[in-house]
């Protein structure tokens, strides 16, 4: 009887450890894919910044072509 017991209580402690392993690679992979998306929105930021700039110099280079 008293195996018994003990081998319901491992089984049901490894349950929890499966349990608690499937829930790390859950909060990893949601944490793989915050990841990305906050790469992809840096890039576009970035492309962004880039094109201001750029409109930015072909104006002043239209007003310095203007002046002359």
């Amino acid at each position: 009887m008293n195996r018994l017991v003990a081998f319901i209580a491992a089984a049901a402690l490894s349950a929890c450890g499966v349990d608690t392993a499937s829930s790390a690679a859950t909060a990893a992979a949601l944490k793989k894919q915050e990841v990305e998306q906050g790469k992809k929105t840096m890039d576009q930021a970035q492309q962004k910044i880039g094109q201001a700039m750029e409109q930015l110099q072909q104006s002043q280079q239209s007003r310095e072509d203007a002046a002359k």
